[in-house]
């Protein structure tokens, strides 16, 4: 009755990578003022991590494509 929707990776290599960087220089800014809007480097780097972004789905849009061709 109920199907299991499964999150389908949309996050290529080059994406991941680059979200991994910026995530940690968030983190590290907000680290360095000691400002909690360091948190929002939670984002990228969570979703490079699960190899899955919200919008992403939302628009259809899928990085990895190439990187399973």
């Amino acid at each position: 009755m109920f199907r299991k929707r499964v999150m389908q990776k949309n996050i290529g290599k080059t994406d991941k990578t680059i979200r991994i960087i910026v995530g940690l220089v968030i983190i590290a800014i907000g680290l360095y003022f000691q400002s909690w809007w360091g948190a929002i480097g939670l984002v990228p780097l969570g979703t490079a991590l699960i190899n899955w972004c919200p919008p992403y789905a939302l628009f259809g849009i899928d990085t990895g494509k190439t990187d399973r061709a």
